[in-house]
């Protein structure tokens, strides 16, 4: 076993259920938007653990009572929950996913949604347990994909990026699959798997298109151990805060948007994410 992979063990299985940090949710299924009491506003918001869950926690421990804020955080581990929870009023908002995958499900499932602006990146990158450079990759070598329809493109665009493939020209990245590859000079097989699967499924891989949430949670250095990293800087996938659209212009929710977009967390990330894992997207 690999260092490598021993660090993927700590990583989140997939199918888990959420991981509740502050209990939330005891509402029903009514979906009516935080509210504010007393004069302060409680937020009942789901996230990934790494890193929006720890962003989330820096903001309720350092900036959310001047604000008249009090964040409940529910921690999620896959990337379909957090979206129910939100159209079943569940929670109030989340925090986890990049636009092209707000748009997938919004498309798929019919969510009526409404998207903040982005808080930070989170670079995708290309990792493996058996090779240290692009220029080993075999012929004939079997990669890993995540399996929702936006990751999947993401993935595949990543590779191209790489040099390792080229899709059909006029494609779109977002949506593009194994079938729309038009040049794969190494002859490279694709397996589709759910994200949170990838990093620890690494053995099984020559490599694996690792989301940078996953690649946290699994403890790897981007930086360091990413063979080909997405670029950080114009990058079209943010990580974004998400709400009912109903809710868009809930004044609680505008002050957390506020709250993510300060200096404050700003300096959090720059000094928390050293590893180039996450990138400020303001």
């Amino acid at each position: 076993m690999t260092a490598l992979t021993r660090r993927t063990l700590f990583a989140s299985g997939a199918g888990l259920a959420a991981v509740t940090l502050a209990a939330c949710g005891a509402r029903g299924g009514a979906a009516q938007g935080p509210e504010e009491e007393n004069g302060v506003t409680e937020i009942a918001i789901g996230a990934s653990p790494k890193p929006h869950a720890e962003i989330l926690k820096f903001v309720q421990d350092n900036l959310a009572k001047d604000a008249g804020l009090n964040l409940k955080i529910t921690q999620y581990t896959d990337y379909q929950i957090p979206n129910q929870a939100l159209n079943d009023g569940d929670i109030d908002a989340n925090f986890y996913q990049t636009p092209n995958f707000l748009k997938q499900q919004e498309e798929e499932k019919g969510y009526d949604f409404f998207a903040f602006e982005g808080v930070h990146i989170e670079p995708m990158g290309l990792y493996s347990n058996s090779l240290t450079s692009l220029e080993e990759v075999p012929d004939g070598a079997k990669v890993a994909i995540a399996n929702d329809p936006a990751n999947t493109g993401r993935g595949l665009g990543l590779l191209q990026s790489s040099g390792l493939i080229t899709l059909k020209e006029g494609v779109d990245v977002a949506q593009a699959t194994p079938a729309d590859v038009a040049e794969n000079p190494k002859n490279l097989t694709f397996t589709t798997l759910e994200a949170a699967q990838i990093a620890r499924s690494l053995d099984d891989f020559a490599l694996g298109a690792v989301n940078g949430n996953y690649a946290l949670e699994a403890g790897f250095n981007p930086k360091e151990q990413a063979l080909f990293l997405e670029p950080g800087e114009n990058s079209p996938y943010a990580n974004l805060v998400v709400c009912r659209e109903a809710d868009k212009d809930n004044a609680g929710l505008k002050k957390l948007d506020e709250l993510l977009h300060s200096e404050e967390v700003k300096k959090f990330i720059t000094e928390t994410y050293t590893d180039g894992s996450v990138i400020p997207a303001f």
